[in-house]
């Protein structure tokens, strides 16, 4: 029984006595605990009550916040969509220099080719076509430079509206479950600041083809005054020792004035003979003549023949000794192979006709000259010399025995030279060729000089070229060059979810909120190695726009500097002398070798700057950083930005709200960025974007 009740029966009140007042229960501590110390079933009610309160409460709360923080994510995600369209048109802009650089290389390298070949009469016909394919190259590149830079110019005027449609697309792609997100990412800079004057940058092929035209025309005169000066030189080496053991000067000298070893060499090949060898046989073999020749014949007739012969012999001697040969530091020659008379006509025209060295007597017909004091009719007193010359104009008589005059003196080499068995033939054979040598030969220099001076002119228009081609790239500084920010807003009034707290919590809304992030562009290191060049000529080279009308090479030379754009260039230098390399026929010591080796030494000394060729990938940085490198102050800017933001929308309302950017100025959805024209073929490949996958759903 429980304390504070009383016993009672169930037959009425106690006897003698009023009945016991009735008591209400307590409602305090008792409540909730009984006389045991346990807990009452009010206790329990309240404790589960109190208990699904606070757990509906905390899952409301989280779920509030999860869904307040996501706000910032889908900021971040914003900021970095705009900043992939950024990434997307720097790629093509890199292509797009890639290819005007390398074309112009190219046609640098493929015209120094020519230049080369022109160099080389056997290549002229393929110097011809190189420098013809080379001229069509530059004139390619031209027009795809400048559709390029028109092209890129129009992108960034669309990459604003592209950024903030592709952002803006991702935000409200990331609404849902009753939450709503309005927001975009903004670029900065705004307006393109980039120089694109660096794709202008032209190669100056004005008078190239009339340079090449002008050293095939060289070359050519260089090669025939070579082959006649060859002919000559074998000429005069038969003559003088080639033809034994037939008749020649070799030959000769030694069977008539017996000369031997040093006194009388014999060459066994032109390649090691000069016009210096027969001159100096010459001076021995006379030498030698000179010396053994007596005049003591039997009778006048021999006397006369050997005083002629003496007299020819000292005076040839003499001659030859007055001859020369010298080759010149130029490569020219200066010969002075003396010519002798061989008959009268030629011997009134020498130093034997007025030389005063015919002695005379004086006998009854008056004063006579002699071939010789011993001749038999030379028997009065001596009466000093006389010439030929004097002979013939009657100043002293002619001598009936010997009969000595012009005509005895024309015969005494007459019959030398004009037989095969003569050592005179063959000597004027030499003179002959020496003098057809001299001109040619001065002629091949002279022409290789002119050559070597348009080489040097090749060379210099080459070097030129190059360096117009690599002084400075385009600088790239399109709109979100610096960053793109991006704000996003969560529209207010959403509920929170009730359909389990509704007994326990009163209703509640999510309140609106924002959030700012910004991306920016920095290089991928695991992309260093990337083939968007190769993918990009591979892509031309199978549609089979590379073949027709280019020279073999042309195409893989093309390929490999375009593919070479990312090195360090030393490409350039292996690509371009590879291809150099491909000129069979340019024998060194030519003017031809001299020049490709010029040409290697130009684009080995180009100073051609490597280019980062790693993708570049969004990455999140500090707003503050791109509001502030923009000129921008970051509290003000940001409000500016959420209050020109619409409530809802699709992309294109986005891009109205924020600028200037018409969304009619996409037009197709692919964009002609530039029209390559394929050299030699006229063929015009578009390189096209596609605008809409690149600003998403617009």
């Amino acid at each position: 029984m429980r304390a504070g009740w009383k016993a009672h029966t169930p037959t009425g009140s106690e006897s003698g006595s009023e009945p016991a007042p009735r008591r209400r229960a307590a409602w305090g501590i008792g409540a909730f605990i009984d006389d045991e110390g346990g807990y009452t079933t009010v206790a329990m009610a309240v404790a589960l009550l109190a208990s699904f309160s606070l757990v509906f409460a905390a899952a409301s709360a989280q779920w509030a916040t999860s869904r307040a923080a996501e706000v910032q994510e889908v900021a971040d995600a914003a900021a970095s969509a705009g900043a992939n369209a950024v990434a997307a048109y720097s790629t093509v802009a890199q292509a797009l220099d890639a290819c005007v650089l390398s074309m112009g290389l190219t046609g640098m390298v493929v015209y120094g080719a020519g230049f080369v070949a022109s160099c080389v009469p056997a290549l002229a016909p393929a110097g011809a076509e190189l420098v013809s394919t080379g001229r069509s190259i530059l004139e390619a590149r031209r027009d795809f430079s400048r559709s390029a830079a028109e092209g890129l110019q129009r992108l960034e005027g669309l990459l604003p509206a592209i950024v903030v449609a592709n952002s803006a697309s991702c935000v409200l792609a990331n609404g849902g479950g009753g939450i709503s997100y309005a927001g975009c990412a903004v670029p900065y800079p705004q307006q393109s600041q980039s120089d694109f004057s660096a794709l202008q940058a032209d190669a100056d092929d004005s008078g190239a083809d009339d340079l090449a035209q002008q050293m095939r025309s060289l070359a050519q005169r260089e090669k025939e005054a070579k082959e006649r000066a060859d002919a000559a030189r074998e000429r005069g080496w038969r003559a003088d020792c080639g033809n034994d053991p037939s008749f020649c000067m070799y030959q000769r000298a030694a069977t008539l004035a017996g000369l031997s070893g040093s006194s009388n060499p014999r060459y066994a090949s032109v390649g090691d003979w000069n016009f210096g060898a027969p001159l100096s046989r010459a001076r021995e073999y006379y030498a030698a003549r000179l010396s053994s020749c007596a005049v003591e014949g039997p009778g006048a007739e021999q006397l006369t023949d050997e005083a002629c012969r003496r007299a020819f012999y000292a005076f040839a001697l003499q001659k030859v000794w007055e001859g020369s040969y010298q080759e010149l530091p130029d490569g020219s020659v200066a010969i002075n192979l003396p010519s002798l008379p061989c008959n009268a006509a030629q011997t009134r025209e020498t130093s034997l006709y007025t030389d005063a060295s015919w002695p005379c007597t004086t006998e009854e017909a008056g004063r006579t000259l002699h071939s010789s004091l011993a001749c038999p009719g030379a028997t009065g007193a001596e009466a000093g010399s006389a010439s030929l010359a004097e002979l013939e104009a009657g100043g002293v008589a002619p001598c009936a025995e010997c009969g000595m005059d012009i005509g005895e003196m024309g015969r005494a080499a007459a019959a030398s030279t004009s037989i095969e068995n003569g050592f005179e033939h063959w000597w004027r054979e030499v003179v002959a060729a020496s003098k057809d040598y001299q001109e040619a030969r001065n002629e091949e220099v002279e022409a290789k000089k002119s050559l070597k001076e348009k080489a040097r002119e090749g060379a210099d228009l080459f070097k030129k070229a190059i360096e117009a081609l690599s002084a400075v790239r385009p600088k790239l500084c399109p709109p979100g060059a610096y960053g793109c920010v991006g704000i996003v807003v969560r529209g207010g009034g959403t509920a929170v979810p009730g359909e389990l707290t509704a007994a326990f919590l009163s209703s509640a809304e999510l309140p609106a909120g924002a959030a700012v992030s910004a991306a920016a562009l920095a290089p991928d290191a695991s992309t260093a190695e990337n083939n968007v060049l190769a993918s990009f000529f591979d892509g031309l080279s199978a549609s089979g726009s590379l073949a027709g009308g280019l020279l073999d090479g042309v195409a893989t030379l093309w390929g490999r500097l375009l593919l070479g754009y990312g090195s360090a260039y030393g490409s350039l230098a292996d690509a371009g002398g590879g291809f150099l390399d491909r000129l069979d026929g340019v024998l060194g010591g030519s003017v031809g070798s001299w020049l490709k080796a010029e040409l290697g030494k130009i684009m080995q000394a180009s100073g051609l700057e490597p280019v980062d060729m790693r993708l570049r990938k969004p990455v999140l940085v500090n707003t503050g950083d791109v509001l502030a490198k923009a000129g921008y102050d970051r509290a003000a800017t940001v409000r500016s930005l959420i209050g020109s933001l619409p409530d809802s929308g699709d992309a294109g309302d986005y891009v109205r709200a924020l600028g200037a950017w018409a969304v009619e100025t996409y037009g197709d959805d692919d964009f002609t960025v530039a029209e390559l024209t394929v050299p030699g073929t006229g063929a015009k490949v578009p390189l096209k974007v596609n605008l809409k996958k690149l600003a998403g759903a617009l």
